[in-house]
């Protein structure tokens, strides 16, 4: 069972004690991401997470990974549009090892002159190589087309320019600003006792103050833009990524888009997979996918073909869609959904990181842990007369952003 202390700091902690594992995961939640950035400083937050892994001043950047390894081990981070997480797992005795390293790494952080030039032209490469991933950039266009008015809409790489122009001051001063005990959780599952990782947390964090901010954190609600875009690539296949208003984050209907997710191309067995890729073979790939923020969110359908392919399977979608908001799902097809939905959840929750992932996203961006028998219950409770009604309700077809990556005319 999921236990919560919040430290007087503002620091926040989740843990979950699984005795039968021998694997402890932890990640260090912080609310900064591309939301919390600004047009000049676009990317910072992803930069950070590269910085924090290039030496501290205990150990050097070698060390860092030698020291996990040596354990076996495993340590990433990652930064999505409204937070950044750092996270470890390793062997229940290595927990010691852990919680000390992410203090090191959070906390004495060197930020290096010389490391963030060179990082300038790593992250460089990583923006080129999105640029040459279709599939990729058809999703980031959709993304940041949709919510082009907001910070939501910024590119979580940067931009080059804006990648360029930071400097070591420019990065600590937005650490200073965005990360501190009050925005940040510490989520912690797997084998652990708990008077002693609580000793652990308390000789690392609980001495962590805050400093001033020097911005405001307010933002306003994004809308949606709607309409149609196209990147030229001279590439064989083009990419179609086709947006559509979806779910807040934690909101009833993101329960329900989930289900229709499954139904319309979330899985292999979903209509769109089985029609467009299976039966009539026009597609390589076909999937939905749902995007879900605080704040707004977008529902999403891709695929990708031949040129020659390209209006033939957007009638299919059309008329696919059409059929859905005519009549429905049959009843099979939405208790299957729902079943798929449980299973994959559960399965998610089989492992310590997906343990802890879940208590850190939820408590940092909901402010509450929603524990598996309250997600299972949501999901049990899901009517389909409710779910039909959501996807009629959000999936108009004449609200949504086509974005389309390849050669066109």
């Amino acid at each position: 069972m999921a236990e919560y202390k919040k430290l007087t700091n503002g620091l926040r902690i989740v843990t979950e004690e699984i005795p039968v594992v021998k694997s402890v995961a932890i990640g260090l939640w912080i609310r900064a991401g591309v939301v919390t950035e600004s047009e000049s400083n676009n990317g910072v937050s992803h930069f950070i997470e590269h910085m924090l892994f290039k030496g501290t001043e205990n150990r050097s950047a070698r060390e860092i990974a030698e020291m996990v390894d040596g354990v076996g081990g495993h340590i990433n981070a990652f930064t999505s549009r409204e937070y950044t997480c750092y996270y470890m797992k390793v062997l229940d005795e290595n927990l010691s090892m852990a919680v000390e390293l992410l203090a090191d790494m959070l906390f004495n952080s060197r930020f290096d002159p010389e490391e963030i030039e060179k990082e300038k032209s790593v992250i460089g490469e990583e923006i080129s190589m999105y640029e040459d991933s279709p599939e990729d950039l058809a999703h980031d266009l959709l993304i940041e087309n949709m919510f082009r008015h907001h910070p939501l809409g910024y590119s979580i790489l940067g931009q080059p320019d804006s990648i360029e122009s930071l400097t070591r001051e420019a990065m600590l001063t937005y650490m200073k600003d965005h990360y501190r005990p009050e925005d940040t959780v510490i989520s912690v599952a797997g084998n652990f006792d708990p008077a002693y990782l609580d000793e652990l947390l308390h000789q690392y964090f609980y001495d962590w103050k805050s400093k001033p901010s020097t911005q405001n954190k307010t933002l306003a609600t994004p809308a949606l833009c709607f309409g149609e875009i196209s990147r030229a690539k001279d590439i064989e296949q083009v990419h179609l990524n086709i947006g559509y208003q979806g779910a807040v984050l934690g909101s009833r209907e993101m329960f329900d888009l989930l289900v229709i997710n499954n139904i319309i191309g979330g899985t292999m067995s979903s209509r769109l997979f089985q029609s467009i890729r299976e039966e009539k073979g026009l597609v390589y790939s076909i999937y939905s996918s749902m995007h879900n923020y605080t704040s707004n969110g977008v529902f999403t359908l891709y695929c990708s073909m031949n040129p020659g392919q390209l209006t033939t399977v957007q009638d299919l979608i059309d008329s696919e869609l059409e059929e859905l908001m005519k009549t429905g799902f049959t009843a099979d097809e939405f208790e299957k959904a729902r079943k798929q939905l449980k299973g994959s959840y559960l399965l998610g929750m089989e492992s310590t990181s997906g343990r802890m992932a879940a208590m850190g996203k939820s408590e940092l961006l909901l402010n509450r842990i929603d524990t598996p028998d309250m997600i299972l219950q949501k999901i049990n409770e899901l009517e389909q007369s409710n779910a039909e009604r959501v996807m009629r309700q959000y999936m108009h077809p004449d609200q949504k952003m086509a974005v389309l990556v390849g050669r066109v005319s």
